[in-house]
């Protein structure tokens, strides 16, 4: 099976670089490095936010520490019906139906027939965009 996660260096990460944090996906919104004395490591505190319960997580690691980053894939849906902010679409290539939850800067946008993208994360799936207009 696919691992749903890589390590990454600590070095590598930027604001907005995905990230785990206490096994949740995270997005990373702030980096700070500090440099400790002349022998010591760089370290760096990175404020996140869960990707899916959009919690602030803050952790500190050093530099250069391998840091587990969450494998997104992107893929494709076509929209089959809408009920409340909740769009049941249809898998592009797998032609699996399940239930995606419209974000607020979507709404009103995705209709019956529009294909969305959305991103995989660890089982989690979240509307990202809109591919074409129905």
């Amino acid at each position: 099976p696919m691992s749903d996660t890589r390590p990454a260096s600590s070095n590598d990460l930027q604001k907005g670089s995905y990230l785990m944090v206490e096994g949740i996906p995270c997005k990373v919104v702030d980096i700070q490095t500090s440099k400790s004395g002349k022998h010591g490591h760089a370290k760096h505190r990175i404020t996140t936010m869960g990707l899916i319960d959009e919690k602030t997580r803050i952790i500190i690691v050093a530099g250069g520490e391998n840091v587990d980053v969450p494998i997104v894939e992107k893929k494709n849906a076509q929209v089959l019906s809408i009920v409340g902010d909740v769009a049941n679409v249809m898998e592009t290539e797998t032609f699996e139906t399940f239930d995606l939850k419209i974000p607020d800067e979507l709404k009103g946008q995705v209709t019956e027939g529009t294909v969305i993208m959305y991103w995989s994360i660890l089982g989690d799936r979240m509307m990202k965009g809109i591919k074409t207009a129905a």
